[in-house]
């Protein structure tokens, strides 16, 4: 039997998941990580590299010895990561700064950026994709002006997942799904944008060579194979970042293929062979892991951080108070909120917005249209208004892509946390109008970099077929034509109703949710 292992960093830890040929999760470790806050700086988020790589080995040794497998049958292993997190190195190969994707601390020099040259930010979405509001080109020109000690010494830069294969291999390169996040990568050719990089007047030495996934970087280094107890001969390939892996790891390998990732934050991709972008910003689009594929993401704001408040804020005490069974606390909503008829009563909650990645803002959050009716209007009424939000969200998602695709998928496949739920996935059904496939996978970023690191290898010589043989689901929900009807109408009036209340956050009146850099209405500098 072969073996393959991912390396997966996560924003909250580091899993190693040991997957044999057949796409079976054989073992998996996992280390709780944080981040810690530069006092210097608000809203920064440092990444500890040295201690966090004492975790990814731990990790490796761990998942081995749980596998209980021979060294010599792991062949490969590849790397999956959050995206956006950096790392700067200096000319000996030594980091020397890296900020997680959560970090925040230049806020303000995206705001100037924004003020100075109001059009700048189009021409680098335009080339790359990419805004200011997740791009790297804000926080490397923070570190240029508040850190220039550090930036004076940074010889090279690379993502997490770069990251953690040059201290496997020694080797550093970027590979362009993750890279493509910075700003910096034309979506064109997939290499290095020479006049966006001159335009920020960014050392175009810093930027490494640029490696598709699955390309093999080369073996384990000799000592690191010993300390780890792996054979020297384990290859290690080229990975990428945590959205597109997961895409593969669901089995989204050819061109139309329409995915949700229903985390903490909901992510709509969708493959596309054709780099064309939005010509009005709305949408981000992303290298996919193959050269001849791109994705248009969209990105729902904190559904599933939402849904986990309402749990904690509203179910937890009934639980506590012993006014529930014993059935999960999830289930136990899912149950009641399926008791709801399809639009809560005329209820809608507001929190994420449609994506405008160019002027990417979020109203208030609030429920709205509600009655002093307990029958009508109770926590499973309330709860149901959330699932039916992020789902009105992915809807929006779909119509603009498809907008400028000329596509509408005909079926959904829906992964990750918010997945586990029947109502969810029925409410997705019936707001898309889409059949919506639930894969029986659970770690499908992980998954996805074993597949890249077997590909790598030679083991999987064409990855759609490897992934229609190894790719399994557990469902598929058919939307329902009565439910339908009523979503298609509650989705136009959920729009008029979020143009109102995101006109009383520009307006100061309410907060925002969450504000891009340079979006805020209310900012007296704008």
């Amino acid at each position: 039997m072969k073996y393959l292992m991912a390396l997966d960093a996560g924003t909250g830890s580091i899993r190693s998941v040991i997957f044999n040929e057949f796409g079976e999760q054989i073992s998996a470790a996992q280390i709780e990580w944080s981040h810690k806050a530069d006092s210097r700086f608000p809203g920064s988020m440092d990444f500890d590299y040295t201690e966090n790589w004492k975790s990814c080995k731990k990790c490796i040794i761990s998942a081995l010895a749980d596998a209980k497998i021979n060294s010599e049958d792991l062949l490969a292993i590849s790397t999956s990561c959050m995206r956006e997190g950096i790392v700067l190195y200096d000319k000996f190969g030594k980091e020397i700064w890296s900020c997680a994707n959560i970090d925040a601390r230049s806020t303000r020099t995206a705001v100037e950026l924004v003020q100075n040259n109001p059009t700048l930010q189009k021409q680098v979405y335009l080339r790359t994709g990419q805004t200011y509001a997740l791009s790297a080109i804000p926080r490397l020109l923070f570190i240029k002006q508040h850190q220039p000690d550090i930036y004076a010494q940074t010889a090279h830069l690379g993502m997490f997942n770069d990251w953690m294969s040059y201290k496997l291999s020694g080797k550093l390169v970027i590979e362009p799904t993750n890279g493509s996040t910075l700003g910096l990568i034309n979506l064109q050719t997939r290499k290095w944008d020479d006049l966006i990089i001159s335009k920020f007047d960014l050392p175009s030495a810093i930027l490494p060579e640029i490696k598709e996934p699955g390309n093999i970087i080369g073996t384990i280094k000799k000592d690191l194979a010993a300390e780890l107890k792996l054979s020297p001969e384990t290859a290690i390939v080229v990975g990428a970042g945590d959205a597109q892996l997961g895409c593969l790891g669901v089995g989204a390998s050819s061109v139309n293929d329409a995915v949700i990732l229903g985390g903490s934050f909901w992510q709509y991709e969708f493959n596309t062979d054709k780099a064309v972008l939005d010509p009005n910003a709305r949408v981000r689009m992303n290298c996919y892991i193959k050269p001849d594929l791109w994705q248009y993401e969209a990105i729902a704001f904190q559904p599933g951080l939402i849904i986990k408040w309402f749990k904690n804020a509203f179910a937890l005490p009934l639980e506590k108070l012993g006014q529930k069974t014993d059935m999960n606390i999830y289930a136990y909503l899912d149950q009641g909120a399926g008791e709801i008829p399809a639009g809560s009563y005329n209820m809608f909650a507001i929190f994420s917005d449609i994506m405008n990645f160019i002027d990417w803002r979020h109203a208030a959050c609030s429920f709205i249209n509600f009655k002093p009716d307990a029958e009508k209007f109770n926590i499973f009424t309330f709860y149901r208004s959330l699932l039916e939000n992020a789902c009105m969200v992915s809807k929006g998602h779909i119509e603009e892509i498809s907008e400028l695709t000329g596509y509408q998928p005909k079926s959904l496949i829906f992964a990750n946390g918010s997945s586990q739920s029947d109502l969810c996935c029925q409410i997705l059904a019936d707001v898309t109008g889409l059949e919506v496939r639930r894969p029986i996978v659970r770690e499908a970023s992980a998954l996805g970099a074993a597949l890249i690191a077997g590909y790598g290898i030679g083991l999987y010589p064409d990855l759609q077929e490897t992934c229609r043989k190894l790719i399994k689901f557990d469902k598929t929900f058919y939307p329902a034509a009565a439910a339908n009807k009523v979503y298609e109408s509650a989705f136009k009036q959920w729009k008029l109703i979020y143009k109102k209340e995101l006109e009383l956050s520009d307006a100061g009146i309410t907060d925002y949710m969450w504000c891009a850099p340079g979006a805020d209405r209310t900012d007296s500098d704008n």
